[in-house]
Formats: C-alpha cells, sequence, structure tokens
C-alpha cells in the first residue's frame, strides 16, 4: 500500500521475530531482520529502512558492551531510518542510554501488535513514542518541562563554566575519552575537573554524581 512503513525487526530471539512479525498491522512492512549487532547494521544499510524496530540487548556490540542497541544505532549512520527501541527492560538506565544514542522513542514488549504498530507509524512521521512508564525516565534525564529551572543554583555556582559542561557530561555516562572529545580537552584535564567536581559536591563517585545531576533536573 502506498502509505506502508518499511521496517527492520533487530532482535536475538527469532520466536520474537516471527510473532512480531505476524502482530504488525498491513500498514508495516518488514523487510529484513537481524539477530546482532554486525547483521542489524548490514540489513539496515541494505534495506534503507523507515524504521528499525530495535532491542536493547543484543551480542556482537563492542569491546564488553552487552547492550549493543547504541552500537547498532551508532554502526548505522549515516542513515535516514529512524529507530524505535522495543525492549523486556523497563530500566531507566537502558531508556536514557539508548535515546541519547539517537532512538526516537521506546516502548515495551508487552505492547500489542496494535501498539506497536502505531508507535512505527508515529516514529516514522518524526513523533517521540514512550510507553507511559517510560516518559518519565526520559524527562528526568533530559531537563524535564520546558521552563523547569534547576534548584541547586548555590551547589552549581561553586563549579566552574567548564566543571558545569564535564559534570553534566559525566552523569549522562560519557566515558572520560568522550568527554575529552566533545570539549576538546585531554583526558587528564577531565580527570582533573570529575575529581574537582566531586570535592566541591562532597560526592564520592560517577554513580552519585549521576543522581545528584538526575535529582536536580540538570541532564
Amino acid at each position: 500500500m502506498a502509505d506502508s512503513i518499511r521496517v527492520v525487526i533487530v532482535d536475538d530471539h527469532s520466536i520474537f521475530r516471527s510473532g512480531l512479525r505476524a502482530d504488525l498491522d498491513a500498514s508495516v512492512d518488514v523487510v529484513g531482520e537481524a539477530a546482532d549487532v554486525p547483521s542489524a547494521i548490514a540489513v539496515i544499510d541494505e534495506a534503507q529502512p523507515d524504521v528499525v524496530l530495535l532491542d536493547v540487548h543484543l551480542p556482537g556490540g563492542p569491546g564488553d558492551d552487552a547492550t549493543g542497541g547504541e552500537a547498532v544505532i551508532r554502526g548505522s549512520a549515516p542513515t535516514t531510518a529512524r529507530f524505535l527501541a522495543l525492549s523486556v527492560s523497563d530500566a531507566a538506565a537502558d531508556v536514557v542510554r539508548v535515546i541519547r544514542a539517537g532512538a526516537r522513542g521506546y516502548i515495551t514488549k508487552g505492547s500489542s501488535g496494535l501498539e506497536v504498530s502505531k508507535a512505527v507509524h508515529a516514529v516514522a512521521d518524526g513523533d517521540a513514542v514512550f510507553s507511559p512508564r517510560l516518559a518519565g525516565f526520559v524527562l528526568d534525564a533530559f531537563g524535564a518541562v520546558a521552563g523547569e529551572t534547576a534548584t541547586a543554583t548555590d551547589e552549581l555556582d561553586r563549579l566552574s563554566a567548564r566543571e558545569q559542561e564535564v559534570m553534566r557530561l559525566i552523569a549522562r555516562g560519557y566515558a572520560y575519552k568522550e568527554v575529552a572529545s566533545e570539549l576538546f580537552i585531554s583526558i587528564k584535564t577531565v580527570e582533573t575537573h570529575v575529581s574537582s567536581v566531586l570535592r566541591k559536591l562532597q560526592l564520592s563517585s560517577r554513580h552519585e554524581l549521576t543522581a545528584w545531576a538526575s535529582e536536580r533536573r540538570l541532564l
């Protein structure tokens, strides 16, 4: 049909892929499937789908990365495809990580075929789609409502402008190397800034820093 959406399904369970393919409505045209990171990148490049339905936990990611979903998104660039995460996980860390990588939405595998089909169309049209329980994670992590201001101005005033930049990136989960690349500074300088941030905020770890920043809606 003229308005059909071309979709690639990426999931390491063949039974789930088959069931999902059968449940999607007739307006969704499945043009490819993949079970791991390398094959997903190859299929997306070949099929050029409109939307990729992507599990966040996939084998074949770089190094010890067991999540894999972000690796598919980054490895597929540049592409016109939009990514919709579809996972059994409803963990905040998984949601935030894959959205930061570039996914346009995140729904859980408890969704019906009709719900997934509607989400595919919405993402293809440029909208962001989230299962209701998960939307809050994204709002908390990326700055909630327009006009909302941080409640910790006095604490932020302890940090220099550069320390605030480093703090936000580290709290979002960036590695030191990624922060260095983003801000055009050395890894050693990043380490120095992080130590200073933790000392000034009286925190002891990156985990505490992420929690601190999230509570104050600074991400």
